[in-house]
């Protein structure tokens, strides 16, 4: 990328910088333009009026030898009038400190809200991506400090330029050459800021998934939900060193970056050094000559310094900006992820009462060398139960997300209603489908909010709650809790209780029937947690909730797929069988093999 091309996107990030402040908080962002606008302009005042006293001292001293008498206001004016900068350049400072730690909270909190709701709009199929996934974690583990670092230091170049403005027209009359000498001591340490603030933002995004795979190592080793597993298999040895031989690699990593940017650091501030001294045997030697006076000398010594600090600030905070701006641009590039939108408008379909249908259903996932789903046909309707039975892997947990919509079908189409299920409004189609995922969340709320989740609309309802946890059997062990329904769940916060697997997933089965309107029940694995008992119950209950409505049930326990009205075998992606029990059984194929191995074990 060229100077000029390395320029137009530095103004167009710092553009973006402050049009997302901006909407962050006006107010806030006048106020810091306003106290950068002062701490610039009031160093040189300062400078100015300490040249000032220095002279006023000069001639009072000579006054005072000649007639015995020191006249003190010249001095004192001065004197005064500094304090009274000094103490407006000490607000300036402090207004800056203060308003850009309110901005950082609330700009943390803008970023990290933009990042979420872009989050709610990908796909299920995206989440899964592991490069997009590595970019998710980029934005957000700086999201609360990038954005305002970029602002804060395009403001903070903008109070040097303002100083070095004003350096300037005070140090142009001693010689230009002294601005030359100024701006010339400070380049070389720009350079290297410039080229290290890539190479570290590069270095950054190269090594997200190691990142990310020490993160993951860490919940392992300190998460309630594996500890207990780590240590009953003696994990932990193992994890440990592998966390430390990532940590050993990308310290190695940064060790190598770290000595490498201060090191040349170093030299090339050697030659600002030198620079600032040549210009002080300047201005000392001019002052021996008698072309400048003391006070002078006092102004020119202190504006060179400042302006080399300022320059070299300035220089410095460009090369921040650069590795900022590319992290915005990662942010950006992020909030601009193509979103696959669904066009959809339907709220009922051209065919009522027509049921589920896949017609030549087929789906790869990305990279797959062989598609998991290939010539699914199936139809479901109203009243019907399906069973899903095959080995793992055989593609039914991916048949469920692609007639639950979080997939996209790459051959074939699925059929609501006589209508293709992309032409559904999304709400439209949600509220018609209950379902429990064999990997359910176990929600850190309260009993009631954990309920709530399964039909938002009825988040708060009390009595939803109690008539869904009747209805998925979890009901007598919520009321034999203290707090009821409003008892708070796992360990994370205080006052916690930890339930049962099994009581998990009936409060997870509750939660499916917290949606009344739901005809499309989709039930993955719901019992596996569930003694042989509860089990019964559990399906006896369900039986009888699920008339008139479409079901569709994955389980690996024969004695729940049994009952089906329709049972469909898969095997590698391929509908191998499809019948009743009976039918199934009679016909000796893999159905009646699985079930008789799994029957045998009964005996």
């Amino acid at each position: 990328m060229g100077a000029l091309s390395r320029f137009k996107v530095f103004i167009s990030q710092g553009r973006r910088a402050v049009q997302l402040v901006w909407s962050t908080s006006p107010g806030l962002l006048l106020g810091l333009v306003l106290a950068t606008l002062a701490a610039g302009i009031l160093p040189a005042l300062a400078a100015w009026l300490g040249q000032r006293i220095v002279d006023a001292v000069v001639a009072a001293m000579r006054v005072h030898s000649e007639s015995g008498v020191a006249p003190l206001w010249p001095v004192l004016r001065y004197v005064l009038m500094e304090a009274g900068v000094l103490a407006l350049l000490a607000a300036a400072q402090r207004a800056l400190s203060v308003q850009q730690a309110l901005l950082r909270v609330q700009l943390g909190q803008k970023v990290n809200t933009l990042i979420l709701e872009k989050a709610q709009t990908l796909t299920l199929m995206q989440f899964e991506d592991s490069e997009f996934y590595d970019k998710l974690v980029r934005v957000r583990r700086e999201a609360s400090t990038r954005p305002l670092a970029l602002v804060s230091k395009s403001l903070g170049l903008v109070q040097n330029l303002i100083s070095l403005v004003s350096f300037g027209v005070l140090l142009v009359h001693f010689s230009p050459w002294a601005l030359v000498i100024l701006v010339i001591g400070a380049l070389p340490v720009f350079f290297a800021e410039a080229h290290f603030s890539g190479n570290a933002f590069r270095l950054f995004s190269r090594r997200a998934p190691e990142t990310r795979r020490q993160n993951y190592i860490e919940t392992l080793l300190s998460h309630e939900g594996y500890i207990k597993e780590v240590k009953l298999f003696g994990f932990a040895p193992l994890l440990l060193q592998r966390y430390r031989d990532t940590f050993a690699k990308l310290y190695a990593e940064d060790r190598k970056l770290t000595l490498r940017r201060d090191g040349w650091g170093f030299l090339l501030g050697l030659l600002g050094t030198a620079a600032f001294y040549l210009a002080y045997g300047w201005i000392v030697i001019d002052t021996i000559n008698g072309a400048i006076t003391l006070g002078q000398m006092t102004m020119y010594l202190v504006l060179f310094k400042q302006g080399q600090a300022a320059v070299s600030s300035s220089l410095t905070a460009i090369g921040g900006l650069y590795e900022d701006g590319l992290y915005l641009a990662d942010l950006y590039d992020y909030l601009a992820y193509p979103v696959q939108l669904s066009p959809g408008e339907l709220t009922e379909g051209i065919k009522p009462g027509d049921g589920l249908r896949c017609e030549n259903l087929g789906f790869r996932y990305p990279g797959a060398a062989a598609a998991t789903l290939q010539g699914i046909d199936l139809h479901l309707t109203p009243g019907r139960s399906l069973a899903l039975v095959g080995e793992n892997g055989s593609g039914k947990t991916t048949l469920i997300k692609l007639l639950t919509r979080l997939y996209r079908p790459d051959e074939g189409r699925i059929l609501l209603d006589g209508s293709d299920l992309q032409d559904w409004q999304e709400d439209a189609l949600r509220q018609r489908i209950g379902v429990i995922f064999q990997d359910f969340i176990r929600y850190q709320f309260s009993v009631g909010e954990n309920l709530g989740v399964g039909d938002i609309r009825a988040f708060d309802d009390g009595q939803r709650w109690r008539e869904a946890a009747d209805q998925g059997m979890a009901a007598p062990f919520i009321e034999r809790m203290e707090q009821g329904y409003a008892t708070q769940l796992g360990r994370w916060f205080a006052g916690g209780q930890e339930l049962s697997g099994g009581q998990w997933q009936k409060l997870a089965l509750s939660r499916a029937y917290m949606r009344r309107d739901a005809d499309i029940l989709i039930l993955d694995e719901p019992t596996a947690a569930l003694d042989a008992g509860a089990e019964a119950a559990v399906f006896e209950h369900f039986r009888e909730y699920a008339k008139g409505r479409m079901t569709l049930l994955i389980s690996h326990r024969f004695s729940s797929v049994r009952n089906a009205d329709h049972i469909v075998v898969l095997e590698q992606g391929r509908v191998l069988e499809r019948g009743d029990h009976a039918t199934l059984m009679a016909a000796g194929g893999r159905y009646a093999e699985l079930f008789s191995l799994q029957a045998e074990g009964y005996r």
